[in-house]
């Protein structure tokens, strides 16, 4: 029977592994088929950053001629502080330390070298950081030292969250790549195929299957290959993931297969399982789904499987046994509060949706299928899994890596989760759309959202346009606003030197951001500069774009990122210092009052943004009107209740008093007796505890068999205060 081992090579994420293995894991289970994982990304870097890794590295290092480098000879000196301080600091970010936050804050107990220059401009971080936040910052630059060490001695292609990613980047000749692989191995190799050895030695698998999600993990599989092609030729080696799915969809080079026997496309599952049959003598090779082999020593792409792909309720739940999830490390490495999420904390990741239910930018890679089929998964499924996977891994953050998570489905997912009252954490990716209305953003706040990221991208109602994003600015504000209010933070991805975009509106696209942040509704972002791709819309129609490719010939190794020339002339890359600058400093409050010149060394015209752009789109007026589909939902408690009588000018009438007890106060209500008590059933009914919603329109048919006008009502005192405490319109 086949036996499979999968594995992630360096370099992803230090604080929580990449998925994709325990995706496929996952889905392995429901077949009944062995498969053991590894992420070596996080067993090398232990390796290396350990009491026995610094002895060996600095014994490397000391046998070679002195550096010139007067950092390097800094560090050297003071390598017994890096060997003895080490396996605590590892130990701290691990979570397994939390006292020795004290001595690295005090600043005589780390070695310290250049990264910790920065440390002054950090000030103003260190007033809202805590200790541990402080003292996880600190050790993040110790290690960053330690990194630089490396790279300057021994091997230049070190990088914590990528390795030799140089080398994957377009790289549409296999050329460079395959010298690399040509030369000895490098420091950080060995430390890679000595820990692969132990791993196939004591798992004996018979195919073994790497994820390539990133360019940075290119090299590192491919040494992973050619190490067990060398070494246990008997052993089928498989590539998949992100890196393939986008890069080699056009792979003729046959050298590839001097390292790889198989080089599966997009959803794993089917092709995974069409390989063990063939491995296993039950499939032709012929009859193969999406997947690159060598035949008659000519590259082919196999796609005649009949199997249909599995839907997203087939694939089963993610499983991470086998990775060691107590070692992963938490890092700080800089103060950006959404980039802080990616390598601070251990996240379970899981998916809402497969592709993106909107689908139409078109600077993406929308031709693709991890793109263009979309399919959702059900909220109450996504439960089950959620609640497997904190049972699994005693960890309750959860990260939906989605395109764009769909907004629907993330009320249901909310409302579960409420229902069966878990206590989770999670955070998701966004498309700034009108749906995210006030009362939806603190449904999800309430269920455990924590942050949401979505693109902004251009800020510029024109470029919008063209790049089909289906949202304004104006409308981004409001979301923005109502997601802040709630207490989510928001991130914004921003981009820079779109086809067409004029000098013009990359400055007006500065001033709406500045203008967002001033206005407290964004809290983080990062500007990206636009890069055209085969599989989107720009790549593969340049011309309805104003652009050029600079050629039609297609790599025969990797294929994605496409040189151009625009027909606007404009060299975008000398905006790159000035729009990070100043987004720097927006993130941290300051600065909102400078000459947007200030931010730039070369002549800029002025914005023909006004001032007040963002201020007159919070404040617009908006339509209350309520969709009579609406669902009405209660999420606080039963109410103390107290009768009494209200007299005046001779009148009487029998009221209520209503007491609530919310998590932060108390307050109470006072209806006429009728109303009451009409109300108290009713918050009983639409409470978030119960399975079934009750919409507007059902509310007030059923106030309207007794009583009058539920118009009059819904917009009176009492109800305007219970939408204050939790009475949501969804």
């Amino acid at each position: 029977m086949t036996n499979l081992f999968l594995i992630t090579p360096p370099f992803t994420q230090l604080n929580t592994p990449y998925p994709a293995t325990a995706y496929i894991k996952g889905f392995l289970n429901t077949k009944n088929i062995p498969a053991t994982q590894a992420d070596l990304g996080i067993e090398v870097i232990l390796k290396i950053f350990s009491k026995q890794g610094l002895i060996d590295l600095f014994t490397t290092i000391n046998q070679q001629p002195a550096s010139q480098n007067p950092n390097i000879q800094r560090i050297i000196a003071l390598q017994d502080y890096y060997i003895n301080t080490i396996d605590a600091v590892i130990l701290f970010l691990q979570g397994k330390n939390p006292t020795l936050a004290l001595p690295i804050c005090q600043e005589d107990f780390l070695p310290e070298a250049s990264r910790f220059a920065q440390l002054e401009e950090l000030d103003w971080a260190f007033g809202t950081m805590g200790t541990q936040d402080k003292a996880k910052h600190l050790a993040t630059l110790y290690l960053e030292d330690i990194s630089d060490l490396i790279v300057e001695c021994v091997d230049e292609n070190f990088g914590f969250s990528r390795y030799a990613e140089r080398l994957g980047r377009s790289a549409n000749s296999f050329d460079e790549l395959y010298q690399s692989l040509q030369q000895d191995y490098t420091y950080t190799d060995k430390i890679l195929v000595k820990l692969l050895e132990e791993r196939i030695n004591a798992i004996n698998p018979t195919l073994f299957l790497i994820s390539v999600p990133f360019p940075g993990n290119l090299y590192a599989a491919f040494r992973s290959a050619q190490f067990v092609k060398k070494h246990f030729p008997h052993i089928k080696v498989s590539m998949g993931g992100g890196f393939p799915n986008t890069e080699l969809r056009s792979l003729s080079d046959k050298r590839v297969f001097e390292f790889f026997d198989f080089i599966t496309l997009d959803d794993g599952e089917m092709p995974i399982e069409n390989l063990i049959e063939h491995l296993e003598g039950k499939r032709d090779i012929l009859d193969l789904k999406r997947t690159f082999t060598l035949i008659d020593n000519q590259v082919k792409y196999l796609n005649n499987s009949t199997c249909r792909d599995y839907k997203q309720s087939e694939v089963g739940t993610p499983d991470y046994s086998d990775l060691p999830l107590d070692k992963y490390i938490s890092v700080i490495e800089i103060v950006n509060p959404m980039h802080r999420m990616w390598s601070d904390g251990r996240w379970n990741k899981l998916t809402m949706a497969h592709g993106c239910y909107w689908g139409k930018c078109t600077f993406c890679d929308i031709s693709l299928d991890y793109i263009k089929i979309y399919e959702p998964v059900a909220a109450n499924l996504l439960c089950d899994r959620m609640e497997e996977l904190i049972q699994q891994t005693g960890q309750n953050g959860f990260h939906f890596v989605d395109e764009a998570a769909p907004p629907a489905l993330m009320r249901a997912l909310a409302l579960e989760i409420l229902r069966r009252k878990l206590t989770v954490t999670w955070w998701t990716n966004i498309r700034f759309e009108k749906s995210f209305s006030k009362d939806l953003c603190i449904l999800l706040k309430a269920s455990g959202c924590i942050a949401v990221s979505g693109g902004l991208e251009v800020a510029s109602d024109r470029l919008l346009k063209l790049i089909d994003k289906g949202v304004t600015v104006e409308q981004v504000a409001k979301v923005t606003r109502n997601f802040t209010e709630s207490g989510i933070m928001v991130h914004a991805y921003l981009m820079y030197g779109y086809p067409t975009q004029t000098i013009q509106e990359t400055v007006d696209s500065l001033e709406m951001v500045r203008q967002l942040f001033e206005a407290g509704i964004l809290q983080s972002g990062f500007w990206h500069q636009f890069a055209m791709t085969a599989h989107s819309p720009v790549g593969m129609y340049p011309e309805k774009f104003g652009v050029l490719k600079e050629t039609e010939g297609i790599g025969s190794f990797a294929n994605n990122d496409i040189n151009y020339t625009d027909s606007t002339g404009i060299n975008h890359d000398k905006f790159s210092f000035g729009l990070k600058k100043s987004l720097f400093n927006f993130m941290h409050g300051i600065c909102f009052d400078y000459p947007l010149q200030d931010w730039f060394e070369f002549k800029i015209p002025k914005t023909k943004i006004p001032e007040d752009f963002i201020y007159d789109a919070l404040h617009a007026e908006e339509d209350f009107k309520i969709k009579p589909t609406a669902k009405i939902v209660w999420l606080g408690g039963k109410p103390a209740v107290e009768y009494y009588t209200k007299s005046k000018k001779g009148n009487s009438w029998e009221m209520m008093a209503l007491t609530f007890h919310d998590k932060k106060e108390s307050f109470n209500i006072q209806v006429n007796k009728n109303e009451g008590e009409w109300l108290v059933e009713m918050l009983k009914k639409i409470s978030v505890s119960n399975s079934k919603t009750f919409s507007f329109n059902e509310l007030k048919t059923d106030f309207e068999t007794e009583l009058e006008d539920f118009e009059l009502f819904w917009y009176s005192k009492p109800i305007h205060t219970l939408r204050d405490f939790g009475l949501l319109v969804l």
